[in-house]
């Protein structure tokens, strides 16, 4: 397969639009899930775990069918690139989804989520696979090995953080509680700050538009998300730490 280059800056371009619709269209609430889904809540709902492997499994998928079925290029360094990005999906479809707790989604969320899930993954795929140009000394520099370092820091907050949210509440359990522990004790969205951290990461090593346009994008839309658990627990609970931000420690 050659590269379809308007193809990939058509994507990339839809990427950061769609994450800066987001955050003008959600700026007085947010995308109806979990604690802010509307009540009543939608007629069609699935299961959240179920739901989370649904949606996040084509991210997988695609990328892994691609390397497959690609012609193996002698610059193995975009194979570790894309496997990168796999690792993290890997991770959503068959961990966080099956340890996950939470209410069904509505049927809406998780098939847009699942329609970006399978565009974003072909595209980071085809990008890297068939329109990459990467010399031999790409992969001892300093871009790649800060992008990837940044990006196995952030995937780490992002799971610590992810069991601690996890095991904030025993089974069945409806209560919100306060998060304490690794970053949490910096920002209410531990979370959402490493997976945003991520993808900027993999945006260094690889330095390319596709994976620059998928960080803005992630940062539009969990960023705000990270603003409204924080205002959510300031709400919520008269004893939340009042140093505590929202997102970037210390500042906001």
């Amino acid at each position: 397969m050659h590269c379809h280059q308007d193809l990939v800056s058509f994507l990339s371009c839809g990427l950061i639009l769609a994450g800066v619709w987001h955050l003008v269209y959600h700026k007085k609430s947010q995308s109806s899930y979990g604690r802010y889904m509307a009540c009543p809540p939608p007629a069609r709902t699935v299961p959240a775990r179920l739901a989370w492997f649904l949606q996040e499994m084509p991210a997988f998928i695609i990328p892994l069918l691609l390397m497959l079925t690609t012609h193996k290029s002698t610059i193995m360094g975009k194979y570790l690139l894309l496997a990168t990005f796999c690792v993290h999906y890997f991770q959503r479809t068959f961990v966080y989804s099956l340890l996950m707790r939470g209410k069904p989604f509505p049927l809406s969320v998780m098939v847009a989520a699942g329609l970006f899930c399978s565009l974003n993954g072909f595209l980071q795929g085809h990008y890297l696979l068939h329109c990459a140009q990467f010399d031999d000394e790409w992969f001892t520099g300093y871009c790649f090995k800060i992008g990837l370092l940044l990006f196995y820091i952030g995937m780490a907050i992002n799971i610590h953080s992810d069991f601690i949210l996890r095991n904030l509440r025993k089974p069945k359990e409806v209560i919100y509680k306060i998060p304490t522990g690794g970053l949490f004790e910096y920002v209410s969205g531990a979370n959402y700050l490493g997976e945003i951290v991520e993808w900027f990461g993999y945006a260094v090593a690889t330095w390319s538009f596709p994976a620059l346009s998928f960080a803005l994008f992630t940062l539009c839309f969990i960023g705000p998300r990270a603003y409204y658990h924080h205002r959510f627990y300031l709400e919520k609970f008269k004893d939340y730490p009042k140093f505590r931000k929202a997102l970037v420690p210390f500042i906001f």
